[in-house]
């Protein structure tokens, strides 16, 4: 499986390709930086362009926020001066970071958008925004045609990246060869609680820096799993990004929905996958 050049036609991808949304919700682009460089994520690292995240901006400072951004186009901003043209975004006058090889469309978001273009949209979910427990957590699964949870997905359960796999797996398996497929995972593992990924960690000393780091080495033992379902039926054209950081007291700050650096940089990927045999 190849990286592609950072910015391809998505009017060419769309209709073309299936396409793979990854956000690994709340994890750092320090924290992310660091385990590529150390070769802590081999099987990330092997598709990043370069070896490397790419250090964005986020949307928003907590999933609910981030998240409603994202599919209305607003994905993670590169952290360089701008304007950075989108690979999706609606019709509007003025935009000026709509280009030529935007995908634009005439609905609020691209995953109706894509729908329209005979994509099945499939929401496999995570942290409790995603739950469809309550009117809270229906509103971002509804966007999708198809869409799961399960509280063996939830923050509290330390397998809960290989359950969402088992799940995509299936779903992808059902889908006729024909049909176009747009999958989003929203990865739970990195959220608070996470300490249970480290070895000799306690829930008493609680989650910091080091379980986070821990928690993102979970995935990337078992995101390999994920990547070649989603290339299993023709290439895929995949987005692999956080929806927003978290703080370990930085500054004195715990968590997210909140102004810190540590919240609003995050890292960001996006590359093809070659169909796999």
């Amino acid at each position: 499986m190849k990286t592609c050049a950072p910015d391809p036609d998505m009017n060419e991808v769309i209709g073309r390709d299936d396409l793979l949304l990854v956000t690994l919700d709340t994890l750092r682009f320090d924290v992310a930086a660091e385990l590529a460089a150390a070769g802590r994520l081999p099987n990330l690292a092997r598709h990043l362009p370069g070896g490397r995240w790419e250090k964005r901006h986020a949307p928003g400072s907590f999933t609910y926020a981030s998240h409603q951004a994202i599919f209305a186009g607003f994905l993670p901003t590169p952290a360089t001066p701008g304007p950075h043209p989108r690979l999706f975004a609606a019709r509007f006058e003025g935009s000026e970071t709509t280009a030529g090889r935007t995908f634009v469309y005439d609905t609020p978001d691209f995953v109706s958008a894509l729908a329209g273009r005979g994509y099945h949209t499939v929401c496999i979910g995570g942290v409790g925004f995603f739950n469809k427990r309550g009117p809270m957590g229906s509103v971002l699964p509804e966007l999708f045609a198809e869409s799961h949870w399960d509280s063996d997905f939830s923050v509290a359960s330390p397998t809960s990246f290989e359950a969402q796999i088992a799940r995509a797996e299936e779903v992808i398996a059902a889908l006729p060869a024909e049909r176009r497929l747009f999958l989003f995972v929203n990865v739970s593992a990195l959220h608070q609680p996470n300490w249970f990924h480290l070895p000799g960690a306690t829930r008493e000393a609680g989650d910091s820096r080091e379980t986070h780091a821990a928690a993102l080495e979970y995935v990337d033992r078992h995101i390999g799993r994920l990547f070649a379902a989603a290339a299993g039926r023709r290439r895929c054209f995949a987005i692999v990004c956080s929806d927003h950081g978290t703080a370990y007291g930085d500054g004195g700050f715990t968590g997210h929905r909140l102004g810190h650096e540590a919240v609003w940089t995050v890292p960001y990927a996006q590359f093809f996958l070659e169909r796999s045999a």
